[in-house]
């Protein structure tokens, strides 16, 4: 590891967190209805007024965590409980025991139900962050209902109040979904940071959580971690869907159960962690254009998604919080090669310094999409700084030990 380059990425790193915040403040924030419009162009003029649920969570969460590790500001604090009073006031379906929409328009009007908790999980984890910074007690019991739902609702404990099915029809097949256990154990970690109360609690649902990552999704046999699999853990590997791979997905896993493997001071959990992210990094790394592709198929068949491979920020994002945290916690010079590289594509492809922001989405050979776009549905004031003030924090540990 060279010291030069270190201080390098760790200044572009600095600054690029600076631009994306403020890109966001400046651009996002609605200031008429509250919350976060995400749907910006380049340079950051709105192309939809709809608003995403997940968004409004993020948001509040991201500019909740910016306060966590920098001091609190109350321009950020502002932005965060603007997105919770929007998703209180319009994002929460009262006729389902307050399941919360997917999406809703500008000033509030519900428009799109889905089956899946990852609303519920982002509105958990930014009311426990938002309660850790203001002591509001009301955004703690939201954050603990949350989080009781979205546990009861993925085992199966009660019904789906939004009276919405499984995605397939459980009599032909079933199965487990990745998403449902590596989410719920990135929501117990911020929420055992937060409320500290409940700490045996977070830790018996963080070691379930894990125990299903290695027991049903890894399939080292296959070096690959699968999206779907059967009840227990079957491989479906006739169906595409059986055979999806997200590296990205796998790799923000894998650092999730990194977190756990340093919070138990369990050093085979870390080996598995690393594992998973060797595999998913080795497989889906583009040797031909560079970068990570969005979907693979486990036994190199070809992936159904039209867009299997584009190059996503949030799976770069993933990339360079996994690769410096290895690092740093293993000195393995195989992990700084990767988040230098890493670094490097994310500065050359993603970032923007004309207008601030990255770009979400680039076509295979690293070009962004035409016209390009900072924000969508799915894209907002998440990912990118979420991976920059982990990123940040990182590096301020690997300096401090060169320094010692």
């Amino acid at each position: 590891m060279n010291i030069n380059e270190l201080k390098s990425i760790h200044s572009w790193v600095k600054s690029e967190l600076n631009s994306c915040t403020n890109f966001w403040l400046k651009y996002g924030i609605d200031h008429e209805h509250g919350g976060v419009y995400t749907c910006l162009d380049r340079e950051g003029k709105i192309f939809s007024r709809d608003k995403s649920v997940w968004m409004q969570g993020r948001c509040a969460w991201t500019f909740a965590f910016l306060c966590t590790n920098y001091g609190k500001n109350d321009e950020w604090l502002s932005a965060s409980k603007s997105c919770l009073d929007f998703l209180e006031k319009y994002c929460r379906n009262w006729a389902a025991d307050g399941r919360l929409y997917f999406t809703v328009t500008g000033d509030g009007k519900p428009l799109r139900q889905r089956r899946y908790c990852f609303s519920e999980g982002f509105y958990a984890m930014a009311n426990a962050e938002y309660y850790a910074n203001t002591g509001d007690k009301l955004c703690l019991e939201r954050a603990r209902w949350a989080y009781e739902m979205i546990y009861k609702l993925n085992n199966g404990l009660i019904k789906d109040p939004t009276g919405m099915g499984p995605k397939t029809i459980p009599e032909t097949r079933s199965g487990r979904a990745f998403a449902d256990a590596m989410i719920y154990l990135n929501i117990t970690n911020v929420l055992r940071r937060c409320d500290p109360d409940m700490t045996e609690l977070y830790d018996a649902r963080a070691k379930e959580c894990v125990d299903n990552i290695f027991k049903y999704h890894f399939k080292p046999e296959l070096k690959c971690t699968l999206e779907v699999v059967g009840p227990k853990g079957e491989l479906q590997t006739d169906t595409v869907a059986g055979r999806v791979v997200n590296p990205g997905h796998d790799i923000e896993g894998s650092w999730f159960v990194q977190q756990e493997a340093l919070y138990e001071k369990d050093e085979e959990m870390s080996k598995q962690a690393q594992a998973m992210f060797r595999c998913a990094l080795e497989a889906g790394w583009d040797k031909q254009y560079g970068g990570l592709l969005y979907f693979i198929d486990a036994l190199g068949m070809p992936p159904e998604a039209y867009e299997h491979d584009m190059k996503l920020w949030w799976t770069h994002n993933e990339l360079l919080i996994a690769s410096a945290m290895y690092y740093r916690d293993t000195k393995d010079e195989y992990y700084w090669d990767w988040f230098v590289k890493t670094a490097q594509y994310c500065k050359d492809h993603f970032a923007d310094p004309q207008y601030g922001e990255w770009f979400g989405y680039l076509r295979r050979d690293g070009n962004p999409t035409e016209p390009p776009c900072k924000g969508s549905t799915f894209k907002g004031p998440f990912h990118v700084q979420r991976s920059l003030i982990y990123v940040d924090k990182i590096l301020d540990d690997i300096e401090a030990e060169i320094n010692a």
